[in-house]
């Protein structure tokens, strides 16, 4: 891959306007607007497909506590709790005198705020504190469905749940099941019921991060002259064109026709496909008609 500084030079050269021997650190304006329209062709482009070089898996595992503790009934606090180590507002509380659906709001010394009053009066009673808000990863930009599982059991997540069902889910007498549900909420990866053990969960995603610095970590945009892209040059160089042409009132359809066919050629290349026959032959392992005859199938004798 070129580099940003390679790039823009030949877009330039392309336009026919002056070449500049640095972009990042040039006090030229209109170098830095090809900067500014470099980065958002990148950028669209993530959005594009769902391109095999920014798809990622994410793992993470879920956060559990049992401390004990006292609740006092229509109290908004749980008191003399044996520890609050990690509890933050991304947890749930379960145990007596406390409601479904009851989030931590704080926790300091001994104490534990929650959002619901407690229903009841409890001495030395164990609670148990599921974390269900979980941060997406840094450079989350979307989500590749159907690709949520629970990795300890091997089962699929449900979801993602819409507002009105997840409501429904936490305000109804039965709320779980074998299988866990999600949905994404505040940017946060939610979980329903209230995690009781350590689970791996895990889903694949599309990354936003497109730009690469000197060193390979990935990154949102170019900001330096040696930056590259995990995008083809030659898409950039023509993106970034064409954005001229329509911020400056020109002409755009040859330039539109040129990105669309680079564009179209490296979606349909960007992962491979497979060969669909009209004519498959079958397979000669297991049963099929290439290996059970037309009669006496079964007889050894024969």
């Amino acid at each position: 891959m070129a580099t940003l500084l390679s790039n823009i030079q030949d877009v330039c050269l392309e336009l026919g306007l002056p070449v500049p021997n640095a972009v990042a650190t040039s006090n030229d304006e209109a170098t830095l607007q090809l900067l500014a329209l470099m980065n958002r062709v990148g950028s669209s482009l993530t959005t594009e497909a769902n391109w095999q070089f920014l798809s990622k898996e994410y793992r993470f595992q879920t956060q559990y506590y049992q401390y004990t503790g006292d609740a006092t009934l229509n109290s908004q606090s749980l008191e003399n709790m044996s520890s609050i180590t990690g509890l933050t507002s991304d947890f749930m509380v379960i145990g007596d005198g406390v409601m479904q659906d009851t989030f931590v709001t704080g926790a300091t010394g001994s104490t534990v705020s929650i959002r619901i009053p407690a229903t009841g009066t409890t001495t030395g009673s164990t609670y148990t504190f599921g974390q269900v808000n979980y941060a997406m990863p840094s450079d989350y930009d979307r989500m590749v469905n159907k690709t949520q599982y629970n990795k300890s059991n091997r089962w699929s997540i449900i979801g993602p749940k819409d507002a009105q069902e997840w409501q429904w889910l936490k305000a109804s007498y039965v709320t779980t099941g074998p299988r866990m549900r999600f949905r994404i909420i505040g940017n946060k990866f939610s979980v329903w019921p209230a995690p009781s053990a350590k689970l791996v969960l895990g889903f694949e995603y599309q990354s936003n991060a497109w730009a690469v610095d000197s060193s390979g970590n990935t990154k949102q945009k170019l900001s330096a002259d040696d930056d590259t892209s995990l995008f083809p040059d030659k898409l950039l160089i023509l993106g970034t064109k064409l954005k001229y042409f329509e911020i400056k009132g020109f002409d755009t359809t040859a330039l539109q026709n040129d990105f669309i066919r680079e564009l179209s050629k490296f979606m349909a290349q960007n992962s491979g496909a497979d060969t669909v026959s009209l004519a498959p032959k079958y397979p000669d392992i297991l049963l099929t008609q290439n290996n059970i005859p037309d009669t006496g199938y079964g007889n050894v004798t024969s």
